[in-house]
């Protein structure tokens, strides 16, 4: 009797179906598997296997997907960079106490939207649109503190343009050290600064990773609340930016 028998999906086919479900404009990846993928797409994927053994086969291509889009889907730095967040909700406030799939993982957070509860989601990007890089963290984590590891600094060069909510001293000067510029507006109570015509502009272009956000979250659907397991979870998010890196038109200044 063999026991563990090669999948008739492999790796490959496997994450090829994810980012068509992110970029197809399909709002459930059973629909998409069952009715799209095994009715009409046989001649590219002969031999389909059940859906629940696909959700199985999801956990299983994780890893090289995530390999997949660190080491050859991610943009480069152009000197001009921009960060920013969103929250990933998993569940609604109301039904916080009730929720059970992701307790003591997902953690109560607030953005500019109000509280969640869930994770949050930093990226950055550069002038053109590209993803540079990108980390997930609980809901409650303050915004500032990817911006301290030296990891997720390592893609980043040049100007580094936020919201307020990195207003820092302290990492303003750790990142100048490494030669990264942080560069955000000014609170009410903050006395004016002097910044160079150039740097006030782009400071105004920073909605354009709000427009990133936008299309994470409708087009490449990286936020949905029908996760019955954590890996799965992280599949769908890494699946949508990968999808997302293969838009043919991104936002761009």
């Amino acid at each position: 009797m063999h026991r563990n028998k090669p999948s008739k999906l492999n790796d490959a086919e496997v994450i090829t179906i994810l980012i068509a479900f992110h970029l197809g404009g399909f709002r459930n990846l059973k629909h998409l598997y069952i009715n799209y993928v095994q009715q009409y797409l046989q001649d590219y994927f002969p031999e389909t296997v059940l859906y629940n053994r696909f959700v199985e086969l999801q956990q299983k291509a994780l890893l090289p997907m995530t390999l997949f889009l660190k080491t050859i889907r991610l943009g480069q730095s152009t000197g001009i960079s921009f960060v920013d967040l969103t929250a990933i909700s998993v569940c609604k406030n109301k039904r916080i106490f009730n929720h059970k799939v992701f307790k003591d993982i997902a953690q109560r957070g607030k953005s500019t939207m109000g509280y969640f509860f869930g994770f949050k989601l930093y990226i950055v990007i550069n002038d053109r649109g590209e993803m540079i890089d990108f980390v997930i963290t609980p809901g409650k984590v303050d915004d500032r503190q990817p911006l301290q590891d030296t990891n997720f600094l390592k893609k980043i060069a040049g100007k580094l343009f936020g919201d307020k909510g990195y207003i820092s001293q302290k990492l303003f000067e750790n990142l100048f050290i490494d030669g990264i510029q942080l560069i955000t507006g000014i609170r009410n109570n903050m006395k004016n600064q002097i910044m160079s015509m150039y740097d006030k502009i782009m400071l105004r272009k920073r909605s354009i990773i709000e427009t990133v956000n936008d299309e994470l979250e409708n087009l490449c659907q990286i936020e949905h609340s029908r996760h019955r397991c954590f890996s799965n979870f992280l599949t769908n998010k890494i699946s949508g930016l990968l999808a997302y890196s293969f838009l043919p038109k991104k936002p761009s200044i």
